[in-house]
């Protein structure tokens, strides 16, 4: 499998320099989004490749094409042409991406029709040889436009980040870097590709890391085997961090409060808080599986079709967990360790033990009841903690799933067994998976 990682390093000598190529280079997408939009019939049976040079063709004033349908040489003065033939691609692949997204609304007829942005936040690729080239370990030289020229750049790289892609990158596949800006400082971001062998390991030998994303807790992590066997947990709770982000949230409501309708600054310092909830937390994850060499990494999978409702801190959690989500997956895989989903429906409201629904927020404490959202009660009288229990249930269902996919496992089973025999996807727990080793056990005796 081939794995994709990018690695940002800062422009010390130059800030404001970079503005104006940036902008050139918008623009040129834009006029390129407008030419597919005009032409997309006879552009869209061609390949990559055939659409680029057909686009130059519309565009370009060349000794062989003196008329072009559109003049793209009056716009955008010698633009060097690997910028023009980046920002070709990136215009294609928007509006291939627009009409893609038009064609399943008319389908479906939900939600808003999509609707075509010819100005895109976009930054250019600098191609190496071209609008690139390394000079040093920490310098380099670069093509930009300056003074209504294109010209060549000396800039100094951060040594710090250049010595941390060295130690981490040596081996990788390097790619051409991309301008971006952060704040007031520029960088290059330079992709790398890495490829990466996932080892094939029997279901019944695999171990697994279960993850329940909850409310309570950032995530709620158990290590189990086949077997339903329980070797660790693991809470990860952010204290501090969830303190910052309710804190940061309330200075907005009573911004709010005080009739102002927009406060950007404050809507970012709470994204950045999230942010970085969402990198602790997974980082936490990660050196927990590898703590204990799991093979799979289990989540949740999250509905995210349709417009999300409820107030703005669900919606926070929600995309948190999906950050969450999409930064394990990228590490995991980087490990070599594989990531599966299954469908997460009553694993919260199901005890684990299979004694049916729990109640959740009640508890009893030397015979008084009392109420905590992060306790359950089984109907059996046990007190557990929900995400632990959710985190059971989500490793089980996942093993459940996968030995009755094997042949080998079905074999073994008592005659006419069924999956159905087994409940149903959103029925299973625990006491499930213990149940069907029980009949594995007992056939093979």
């Amino acid at each position: 499998m081939n794995i994709f990682s990018s690695y940002k390093v800062k422009i010390k000598n130059y800030n404001k320099i970079f503005e104006e190529a940036v902008r050139i280079y918008r623009e040129a997408v834009s006029f390129f989004i407008d030419i597919c939009d005009k032409e997309w019939d006879m552009l869209e049976p061609l390949k990559n490749l055939e659409r680029c040079r057909k686009m130059e063709e519309l565009s370009l004033h060349t000794k062989k094409n003196r008329n072009p349908k559109y003049d793209f040489n009056s716009k955008f003065y010698k633009m060097p042409s690997y910028l023009r033939r980046s920002a070709i691609n990136t215009a294609t692949g928007c509006y291939s991406s627009y009409r893609s997204n038009l064609k399943n609304w008319e389908e479906n007829l939900l939600g808003r029709k999509p609707r075509l942005q010819l100005d895109r936040n976009v930054m250019p690729t600098l191609y190496k040889d071209n609008m690139y080239i390394r000079t040093g370990d920490d310098t380099a030289r670069i093509k930009i436009f300056h003074r209504n020229d294109w010209i060549w750049l000396d800039i100094r790289l951060n040594n710090q980040d250049v010595r941390y892609i060295k130690s981490h990158c040596a081996f990788k596949k390097e790619y051409a870097p991309t301008l971006k800006k952060q704040g007031k400082c520029w960088y290059l971001v330079f992709p790398f590709e890495d490829k990466v062998k996932f080892e094939d390991v029997d279901i019944q030998d695999q171990t697994i890391c279960s993850v329940d994303l909850g409310l309570n807790n950032h995530a709620t992590c158990s290590i189990m085997q086949s077997d339903g066997t329980v070797v660790a947990r693991k809470f990860i709770h952010l204290a501090i961090e969830k303190d910052h982000l309710y804190k940061a949230l309330n200075r907005v409501k009573k911004v709010q409060q005080n009739g102002a309708r927009k406060t950007p600054i404050l809507w970012k310092h709470v994204n950045d808080i999230n942010t970085d909830i969402s990198r602790k937390t997974a980082k936490q994850m990660i050196d927990f599986v590898v703590l204990y060499n799991a093979d799979v990494i289990v989540f949740e999978h999250l509905d995210t079709s349709g417009k999300k409702r409820g107030s703005k801190k669900q919606r926070l959690h929600l995309w948190r967990k999906q950050e969450i989500q999409k930064i394990v997956e990228h590490k995991a895989h980087i490990l070599g360790i594989r990531i599966s989903r299954i469908c997460a429906w009553n694993t919260s409201r199901l005890a684990f033990d299979g004694s049916g629904k729990v109640e959740r927020g009640e508890y009893y404490q030397n015979g008084e009841r009392k109420y905590n959202y992060s306790i359950c009660l089984f109907k059996n009288g046990k007190q557990y903690n929900c995400d632990l229990n959710a985190s059971y249930n989500i490793g089980a269902r996942y093993f459940i799933r996968e030995l009755l996919k094997s042949d080998s496992v079905m074999r073994r089973l008592p005659d006419q067994t069924k999956d159905s025999d087994y409940g149903t996807g959103t029925t299973r727990t625990l006491s499930t998976l213990i149940r069907l080793n029980a009949d594995l056990c007992r056939k093979t005796v």
